[in-house]
């Protein structure tokens, strides 16, 4: 079985609540691609978009706004 490592999740949960993945990575103290490799290994795992992605943007999907709340009720 794939485990998934705690670092994908602190790289959600940072993005989450910045909606930003450099000041994710500046938080964690990690480069932006790192972040957005987490991210995407989360994305692929749960086998659901978490993030829309424009320009210089990020925003939550509804499959990302429902771990970021079940995240923060743990």
């Amino acid at each position: 079985m794939d485990y998934l490592p705690l670092n994908a999740i602190r790289a959600f949960e940072a993005t989450a609540r910045h909606l930003s993945f450099s000041a994710a990575g500046e938080e964690l103290h990690v480069t932006h691609p790192a972040i957005s490799h987490q991210i995407r290994r989360l994305e692929e795992w749960l086998g659901v978009a978490l993030f829309h992605r424009d320009a210089r943007k990020v925003r939550l999907t509804e499959a990302g706004l429902s771990l970021h709340a079940s995240a923060g009720a743990a």
